[in-house]
């Protein structure tokens, strides 16, 4: 009786190989996008150049504004932020919507995003209010409507009622000028048509 020793088989090899090529693939795609310099706040949208979503939340509860009616979006731009209270980028960009608020060219609305009234009203209390109408989305689904991944999120909607610019994330007094007013500027010089 001899005994022979056995070698690996090559297609052993291989499917022994193949987890580590995958890995070692996905590695540089994700590597080469994380080097690329893109701005992870533009995720694309399905809802641009679309009429913004058909909406109709009632207005925060003890706060003297309107609700979220999207009717009123026609023949204007208007930004909808979405935050809440919970939500500690919101508390950063904050400051920069209540400068934004200034801006009478356009309407800045709120739509406060799963959150209990009573901690959006302290929410708002606390930092200043910079919306002229707030809708309540107490179980998220008009946002789900939207495409909202997560708050802070803003879109701006041209006089046309449909969605011209979505911003993901908080927006920082730098975002605001170099993105987020040129793209306002785009929707007030764009014909109404």
């Amino acid at each position: 009786m001899s005994i022979q020793s056995e070698q690996p088989k090559p297609r052993r090899k291989l499917l022994v190989l193949l987890p580590l090529a995958i890995f070692l693939v996905l590695a540089a795609v994700f590597l080469s996008q994380l080097l690329s310099g893109r701005d992870i706040s533009a995720v694309p949208s399905a809802l641009i150049g679309r009429t913004a979503p058909e909406t109709k939340l009632p207005p925060l509860d003890g706060i003297a504004l309107p609700g979220l009616d999207s009717s009123a979006f026609a023949g204007k731009v208007t930004l909808v932020n979405v935050f809440a209270s919970w939500c500690a980028p919101c508390r950063e960009e904050h400051p920069v919507l209540m400068a934004l608020s200034q801006d009478k060219r356009f309407d800045l609305v709120g739509m406060n995003y799963k959150d209990k009234p009573e901690n959006a009203r302290r929410f708002l209390g606390d930092l200043g209010n910079p919306y002229r109408a707030i809708g309540a989305d107490e179980a998220g689904r008009t946002a789900i409507d939207w495409g909202v991944y997560g708050v802070p999120e803003t879109f701006v909607i041209g006089r046309d009622g449909k969605v011209a610019f979505k911003h993901v994330g908080p927006i920082t007094a730098e975002s605001a000028q170099k993105v987020l007013l040129p793209e306002i500027e785009k929707a007030l010089a764009a014909p109404t048509s």
